[in-house]
């Protein structure tokens, strides 16, 4: 959790030009639609995936990538 940043526009914060930035992150790159963006980063920082708003903290979608996160080495 973060406190209040700018994810748009010309003062977005170095972390959301990163992750939407689709040059660096072809996958999960593009602009934020919409509040409660989520991003899957895995042990060693590396970005795994992006589930945007629709996508609840409790479906089985995000909670499975979650679980193959933990299980590999």
């Amino acid at each position: 959790m973060f406190s209040k940043i700018s994810v748009a526009g010309k003062d977005k914060a170095p972390l959301y030009q990163f992750l939407t930035d689709k040059t660096v992150n072809p996958k999960t790159g593009g602009e934020i639609p919409w509040n409660f963006t989520k991003y899957l980063v895995d042990r060693g920082g590396k970005l795994l995936a992006r589930f945007d708003a629709p996508v609840e903290p409790g479906s089985k979608e995000l909670t499975s990538a979650i679980e193959e996160a933990l299980a590999t080495k």
